[in-house]
């Protein structure tokens, strides 16, 4: 019996982890997209043409990051 308590308690923390990483990569992923949306528009860009640029760019850095990769 005390063996799947302490499994119960392992799968709930798992189950918390997972529910909170998306969160912060969702604010860094935010937050990259608004400075460089931001950025781009300065620059004299249109709102489509930013958009597609910021998303790509900000998922990029997104995925480089989860796989310690460096994009050139």
């Amino acid at each position: 019996m005390a063996y799947k308590v302490a499994a119960l308690l392992v799968l709930c923390l798992v189950l918390v982890a997972a529910v909170e990483l998306p969160k912060a990569a969702a604010d860094q992923f935010s937050s990259c997209f608004n400075t460089c949306e931001q950025q781009c528009k300065a620059d004299g860009q249109g709102q489509t043409f930013c958009e597609m640029k910021c998303d790509t760019d900000c998922f990029d850095k997104e995925v480089a990051g989860k796989l310690h990769i460096k994009f050139p």
